[in-house]
This record gives C-alpha cells, structure tokens and sequence, in this order.
C-alpha cells in the first residue's frame, strides 16, 4: 500500500465508516487513489512526463512533512468532493437490471478493445481525454470514463478513417466534445455490475 491509498483509505473510513476498503469496497479506494494521481498531474503539470506518479508521492510525502495540516486539510476537502460525486456518479447493477442498455455498451467496447489496443498512442490519447474531464470540473471516474468514451467512438465509427493518423485525431476531438458535456452532465456515469462476487465497471 503506497502512500496516497493510505491517506485515501483513512479519509474515505472518516467519511463512511461501514466502506470496507480494503476487503469488499476496494474498488472504491482504487478508483479514487487513481483519481487523486490524475488530478495531482493535472495541478502539478505533470502530464506526459515520464514517472510522474512517483514524483506525486515523492510531492505528497514533502508536503506531509512540511505542511501536515495544511495536507489534512486539502484531503478532508477533496476526499469529501470526491466521495459526493462517487455517489452520484456510480450506479450498482445488481444481475439482470438495466440489462439492454448494459449489452449494448458492453458490445460496443468489446468490438473497440482489439483496435484500442493496436493503437500504439493510446496511452496519449487518454490523458488528454482525462485531463480536459478534471479541467471541466470531473474528478470521479476520470480514468474510466477517458478511456470508454474513446473505446465508445472507436467502437461506433471504427472502419470510416482514411489513416490511423486522420482515425487518431477525430476520435480524441469527438471525445474531448463530449468528455467536456459528461463533466457538466448530471446523475450516474460510472455503472458497477455486481456478479458472483466480483465488479466489472463499465461506463455509458
């Protein structure tokens, strides 16, 4: 357990005292661990530098030790912000339910992951998505939804690029459109399908 899912964890215990964190609502923890990593680059101008993550917690341990209040403050704050979204933004699925709109998001990224993943800039073309969520005021789910939204437009339009450059390109600026409509949107986006005892966390 590295240093921010430390903190995290504590925060999120103060917060909701029955999330087990590290046993059954662990996926709680990961996902905003990777949240606060992205919003941290974003604020820091880290994006796109190589072992960013580990000046992030090279970062946060200076601070801590300088600045203990000051860092317990801006958790308390952020945590707090994150945690409100997570609940209006998460959706637990729970068998069957909502099953046709669920099939069909489901189909459609599982057409776009073989191409996704023969995209050799992909990693890009995430952050940018990513970053242009938290600059428009998303800080839940930052990472899922980046890398759906992009696995959606793939999916849908896969087959209409004249190069991978031209396929590249319209893809990121359909996303970033509609990244930035998600961030003023309202309700869930992040929908949690519970079965057999394990999640799969797909976005629509």
């Amino acid at each position: 357990m590295n240093f921010i899912e430390t903190l995290l964890a504590d925060k999120l215990k103060e917060i909701n005292p029955t999330l087990e964190v590290f046993g059954s609502d662990r996926k709680v923890l990961q996902i905003a661990c990777q949240d606060l990593t992205n919003y941290l680059k974003f604020h820091w101008n880290l994006v796109g530098k190589e072992a960013n993550e580990c000046e992030i917690v090279e970062n946060l341990e200076k601070f801590f030790n300088e600045n203990p209040n000051e860092l317990q403050e801006f958790m308390d704050i952020w945590t707090k912000i994150w945690f409100k979204k997570w609940k209006e933004r998460v959706k637990l699925l729970i068998g069957n339910e909502n099953s046709n709109k669920w099939d069909r998001v489901t189909k459609i990224l599982a057409n776009a992951e073989p191409l996704w993943r023969r995209l050799p800039n992909r990693q890009e073309m995430q952050e940018i998505v990513t970053y242009t969520l938290i600059k428009n005021g998303e800080i839940c789910g930052t990472s899922i939804l980046a890398e759906n939204l992009l696995k959606m437009e793939l999916g849908e339009k896969k087959g209409n690029y004249t190069s991978e450059g031209e396929q590249a390109v319209r893809i990121v600026n359909t996303s970033l459109r509609k990244a930035r409509e998600l961030a003023r949107s309202k309700g869930p986006l992040i929908y949690v399908k519970i079965d057999k005892g394990y999640y799969r966390t797909e976005s629509i």
